[in-house]
């Protein structure tokens, strides 16, 4: 079986077992790329706790991260842990965002995707997932988002190396997939899900929506 036909029909088996995740949560792509920033190193949990103080405080927009000391923030957003750090990841993107595009998304969403990505990866603080995760999820562009539940789920159903790097596994989704926003936002959430789940780094391989047809044939 083909690469491709392997990876739809893994999507579809995850589909039809979970149905429609709803990803990413948040009432506006603003609020996506914050929630992107914040969830580095922690449950998404957490970092709802961190947008709801956002939006309590009045302050969950580019103005409104933008005019608020950098200490207040940090205790905003405690919940989310490495409230410093996170902190200043969301001061840097603000500084970007107001520098190069005025403080305004449409502008910032206007570039092609691969002049964006660029312009995102040389922020302080945004590696590729974040970046790819602002690009698919709050910007609407076709592009595959890695994490570790990725490279860990088709490592065991020998997809992928232990030592594939972020590029070499986006890079398989991306040229044996169709280039389609939905499937790509649909397919990460559900690998996310299988991977709380199931696919831990100590596997709980009972009752896998994978194991039986995949984990054995592949």
């Amino acid at each position: 079986m083909k690469k491709r036909d392997i990876l739809l029909k893994i999507y579809k088996t995850l589909f039809k077992e979970y149905g429609p995740q709803h990803w990413w949560p948040g009432d506006t792509p603003f609020e996506v790329i914050v929630g992107a920033i914040l969830t580095q190193n922690t449950n998404w949990g957490n970092v709802e706790k961190a947008i709801a103080n956002l939006k309590a405080e009045g302050i969950l927009s580019p103005e409104g991260l933008r005019n608020v000391n950098h200490n207040h923030l940090a205790m905003l957003i405690r919940p989310s842990g490495y409230f410093n750090i996170k902190a200043g990841r969301l001061k840097y993107f603000i500084d970007y965002l107001f520098k190069r595009h005025g403080g305004s998304l449409k502008k910032m969403f206007s570039l092609d995707l691969k002049a964006l990505r660029h312009e995102l990866l040389e922020v302080k603080g945004i590696g590729p997932e974040t970046a790819d995760s602002i690009l698919l999820y709050a910007g609407g562009y076709p592009i595959f988002v890695v994490d570790a539940y990725t490279a860990r789920i088709f490592n065991r159903l020998g997809l992928l190396s232990e030592d594939v790097t972020y590029h070499e596994v986006q890079e398989i989704f991306m040229d044996s997939l169709p280039h389609d926003v939905k499937l790509f936002n649909e397919y990460h959430a559900l690998i996310v899900r299988l991977g709380k789940d199931y696919c831990k780094p100590k596997p709980k391989c009972e009752g896998c929506p994978l194991k039986e047809e995949f984990c054995r044939s592949i």
